[in-house]
């Protein structure tokens, strides 16, 4: 039997995310959460409230992450290479010209034993000292 869904007035959902309304309202506005209309009330449902919340790993634990299948959650995961006629790189679109670098990213590959899910990492070093760093407007 399923429950039905938990809605949630501006002030409820302020509270839920621990914000104050005005920056809920600013939120609504710029579009970057979603807002369901019921007549003339503003409603969240919870699933809106908890989608607008970004996580930003920190590297211990995205380490964490490579341990554990993206699809299933299960930690039977194995290491090893994703294959086709040649090795796959990713390369940025921009990058530095004068390198004696290669410009190829390398990856590794890591395969859910649960239900075959494939997770790619790429190498996150490499790609920092390829980048072109952002110039900033004056």
């Amino acid at each position: 039997m399923s429950s039905s869904p938990q809605w949630y007035t501006i002030k409820q959902a302020a509270e839920y995310l621990s914000i104050g309304e005005p920056t809920l309202y600013r939120w609504m506005r710029d579009s970057k959460i979603t807002v369901r209309k019921v007549g003339d009330s503003t409603r969240f449902l919870q699933e809106d409230l908890d989608s607008c919340i970004q996580v930003i790993p920190s590297k211990k634990d995205v380490e964490k992450l490579k341990k554990l299948c993206s699809s299933c959650h299960s930690e039977d995961i194995v290491k090893g290479n994703f294959k086709s006629t040649g090795k796959n790189y990713f390369a940025p679109e921009k990058s530095k010209f004068w390198t004696f670098k290669d410009s190829n990213v390398g990856s590794s590959a890591y395969m859910c034993c649960n239900c075959g899910a494939i997770t790619l990492f790429g190498d996150t070093e490499k790609l920092e000292s390829l980048r072109i760093p952002d110039k900033k407007e004056d």
